[in-house]
């Protein structure tokens, strides 16, 4: 196993003083162009990456960080709270201060008024889960022209000057769904419904159009039908689906891309026992595992929220540090449960 370069390293390969290293790795005053040079060329030639952790508290470095949440939303988006408590009692919370503001769901102008409250001397980064709407992009874009590093969690915003995603690829978990929902129903025709949380979630679109991309090419005996919206509000999406199953007897499969499972499995057993329609859905939550349990869903396609909580705290730390990434770390997995392999 290869020895990783110290401070000691740098200093003897640089002909300098420990304390000159530390002035030139924390951008200090008093060293010479020529030394700071020598310096950096020790670095580069070691290969040596500070330790973060110890860089901090060397300087007494304090991390403000603030996660900008909805105030309401799927039992998903609800568990990143409790998460994120966890995180801050855990080993990344140390020497940091996390703070949580709510803002309401899919509300695009309160979030940009929550953003635009952000500051640099208040704090050094913020994570949302975004509104894909131009305002909170320009609202994000004015974050980081104050200094403010700024990352996006669960759903993203693209087009803004963001500085990282934290979240799983949502055009590959869309076409996951596809294929398994495809390979459940099997050859015979029929019809497949999705259910959309929002189209304001840039993660439910990209997560539609992975599932359109895949099912249109590969299932191509199998019809969509025009999409169920339902505001990530269960009573809306169990009526609107009762309405679609009393209307489409040759209804064969559902995808629910984002919120709402309580509604489709409320509008599913109101219908009768589990039958021929083959239901994936996204996050094991409890209402997913009994529906899973019961027969009524087939597939969940799960994030771990724990994950992207510690990702979120950890990215942001690389970013104010200005140290790198782990992206292989930092990647968030999709699982897939039925009910046979639910932990």
């Amino acid at each position: 196993m290869t020895r990783r370069a110290t401070t000691h390293d740098v200093a003897r390969a640089a002909g300098v003083s420990l304390s000159t290293v530390d002035r030139v790795l924390n951008d200090r005053i008093g060293v010479r162009e020529g030394t700071r040079r020598r310096v950096q060329e020790a670095i580069d030639r070691l290969g040596y990456r500070r330790d973060a952790a110890a860089a901090a508290l060397s300087r007494d470095t304090f991390y403000r960080l603030l996660f900008l949440l909805p105030d309401r939303g799927s039992t998903f988006i609800r568990s990143i709270a409790p998460k994120l408590r966890e995180t801050a009692d855990g080993p990344e919370g140390m020497r940091t201060e996390i703070h949580t503001i709510t803002v309401p769901m899919l509300d695009a102008p309160s979030l940009v008024t929550a953003l635009d409250q952000v500051m640099p001397d208040a704090y050094d980064g913020v994570a949302l889960v975004g509104t894909d709407a131009r305002i909170v992009r320009d609202a994000i874009d004015r974050a980081v022209d104050r200094g403010v590093h700024v990352v996006t969690l669960v759903s993203d915003v693209p087009g803004s000057r963001r500085e990282h995603y934290v979240g799983i690829d949502n055009v590959a978990a869309g076409r996951t769904a596809a294929s398994l929902l495809g390979r459940f129903i099997g050859t015979e025709p029929g019809a497949v419904q999705v259910v959309l949380g929002s189209r304001q979630l840039r993660d439910h679109i990209e997560r539609l159009f992975g599932f359109e991309q895949v099912l249109g090419t590969e299932f191509p005996h199998l019809d969509l039908l025009p999409v169920i919206e339902g505001f990530e509000d269960n009573d809306r999406t169990a009526e609107a689906l009762q309405a679609r199953l009393a209307s489409s007897p040759d209804l064969r499969g559902i995808y629910i891309v984002g919120g709402g499972k309580q509604g489709v499995l409320s509008a599913l057993r109101a219908s009768g026992p589990p039958s021929l329609i083959r239901v994936v859905g996204h996050d094991a939550t409890p209402h997913a595992r009994q529906a899973l349990m019961e027969g009524y869903f087939d597939a969940v396609l799960n994030q771990d929220p724990g994950h992207e909580t510690r990702s979120a705290v950890r990215v942001l730390k690389c970013l104010i540090d200005g140290t790198p990434i782990h992206q292989d770390q930092e990647r968030i997995c999709i699982d897939i449960f039925l009910r046979d392999n639910l932990p």
